[in-house]
């Protein structure tokens, strides 16, 4: 479970505390929040103090209700001051700006330091309800973590990260959020010359499986205790009460893993880079970068073309979950201190996901019970489907509409007509309503169940690259329009949307060309 020994780098030297009181009295914004800002009282050995780098001339490009309203923000907080705050040009009134440190193996090679490069966490805003959220720029600009990186993100990316964040919540898939977009006419060079972007994410804790392995290879390991108590005390207090607190820790984030990457399976959600400095220990979606949701079926779908090898394939994606918790258990071996019992902690993963994945495919499917022929059912489908590369989610809206007492296939046209081996589909569907038949489903309330987990719109990536393309203008004029009407229909993925009809369409011939790298 030891990996090869690296050149490891000493802990970063935090910068002087820079206060609420000081930030309040050099010009800060005051959104009437309140901070608690919890991970900054942490040691110096896990971040850097510093600002974030000022941008010329921001304006809004898009923000969401949904996340203001979790820290109590009204829309017309977001004003020209609100800009100035999450642009990162003046600091907000209890804010305590800070870039954290870690580690991780990138495309499973071990990278000693990386840390946060383009992103500042402003603080832990507390909203109406309690809940703690923590406030990140991402975007804002260098940090000691950048290493060669400028310390920007672009337009294009900082839309992306903006509505695939709230495209899964709203999914009902564990997520960061996304409070808002600004922009800035500041040149960034990518693989062309793009213009900068601030991202406001959320979450409670944007702690990663690479913030342990940091502390773990660079031998601290009273830091590393101090980080997992304090993921425990505030986001764990079950394993606190166990015999072996942080074996059961470690047991919980495999198991609250394995849930996410099953939900992410069934919606046909590819991350892209699942390095493990990507991984929340909360059990979150985080990090969005090349991330796509497929429309043909592929099994071996790569969304990430900087990915030649396909590591992070789709058909991949719960190995390499399973292969990151050993990567996060090898970190925590100095305080679960039993190897085999680490191990087990771990493969906890492995259950919990295979039940995990079988609910989620017998929810798609509209089956109330498990019976022991389902997974012969569901591995028959999708080989149907990945043989056809039929759109993912028309499919599954579709087959909600598949009646018992139809008798000719013809009646199954707008499902059939999805698959090219038709007589497959056709023995298919026979076993499927005898499966159907003997738990005596009923077509119209299982219609509602399926149309209840199986999404109509999802952030495809040409309806992305559609919102995009107006935002810069490409057309002669800026229009930041369609990436609020896009977002108000992926706030209702399930509900059939008759004015968004357009929005639930199989992409364009030009779309079906579009890649996607790390830079995205």
């Amino acid at each position: 479970m030891r990996f090869p020994s690296e050149n490891l780098l000493d802990a970063p030297v935090a910068s002087p505390p820079i206060s609420p009181d000081t930030t309040a009295a050099a010009g800060a914004v005051d959104l009437g929040l309140s901070f608690d800002n919890s991970f900054a009282r942490l040691p110096a050995a896990f971040y850097t103090r510093l600002r974030p780098t000022p941008l010329p001339d921001p304006y809004p490009i898009a923000w969401s209700s949904a996340a203001a309203g979790l820290i109590g923000l009204e829309p017309a907080a977001l004003a020209s001051p609100a800009v100035e705050a999450f642009v990162g040009n003046r600091p907000l009134v209890g804010s305590d700006p800070l870039a954290a440190v870690y580690s991780g193996h990138q495309f499973g090679v071990y990278v000693p330091r990386l840390g946060d490069g383009r992103a500042i966490l402003l603080g832990e805003a507390v909203g109406p309800d309690g809940r703690h959220w923590e406030l990140q720029l991402k975007g804002a600009g260098k940090t000691p973590y950048s290493r060669m990186g400028d310390g920007r993100a672009v337009l294009r990316s900082s839309i992306r990260e903006f509505l695939g964040s709230e495209a899964l919540h709203h999914l009902g898939i564990p997520t960061t959020r996304a409070l808002a977009v600004m922009g800035s006419d500041t040149p960034v060079i990518r693989e062309t010359v793009e213009t900068a972007a601030v991202a406001t994410r959320m979450s409670p804790s944007f702690v990663r499986f690479g913030s342990f392995e940091y502390f773990y290879w660079t031998q601290q390991h009273d830091a590393l205790k101090q980080l997992a108590d304090y993921v425990i005390d505030r986001f764990y207090p079950e394993s606190r009460e166990a015999p072996q607190p942080y074996l059961h820790f470690l047991e919980q984030v495999a198991r609250r893993t394995a849930r996410l990457f099953a939900q992410w399976q069934g919606v046909g959600f590819c991350h892209g880079v699942l390095n493990t400095d990507n991984m929340s220990i909360l059990g979150l979606t985080i990090d969005y970068g090349p991330f796509g949701f497929m429309d043909a079926f592929d099994a071996g779908y790569v969304c990430n073309h900087s990915d030649s090898h396909g590591r992070y394939a789709y058909n991949m994606q719960p190995q390499i979950a399973h292969w990151n918790l050993y990567a996060l258990g090898q970190a925590l071996v100095p305080l679960t201190e039993d190897l085999e019992a680490t191990k087990a902690a771990i493969d906890a993963f492995v259950d919990e996901y295979t039940q995990a994945i079988d609910g989620v495919f017998r929810a798609k499917l509209g089956l109330r019970s498990a019976q022991a022929d389902d997974e012969a059912l569901v591995n028959a489908l999708i080989d149907l489907l990945n043989a056809s590369h039929t759109d993912w989610p028309r499919f599954w809206r579709r087959l909600s509409q598949l009646r018992l007492d139809a008798t000719t296939p013809g009646e199954d046209a707008p499902v059939r007509d999805l698959v090219i081996d038709r007589p497959a589909f056709d023995a298919w569907a026979a076993a499927y309503r005898g499966r159907l038949r003997a738990e005596g489903s009923d077509d119209r309330e299982r219609r509602a169940r399926m149309d209840g987990v199986n999404p109509k719109y999802v952030l495809r990536n040409h309806l992305a690259e559609v919102a995009i393309r107006k935002a810069r203008g490409d057309d002669g004029e800026r229009d930041f329009g369609e990436v609020a009407r896009l977002l108000k229909v992926l706030e209702r993925p399930y509900d059939e949307q008759p004015e968004f009809e357009a929005y639930a369409d199989e992409p364009p011939d030009w779309a079906r060309t579009l890649e996607l790298s790390c830079s995205s």
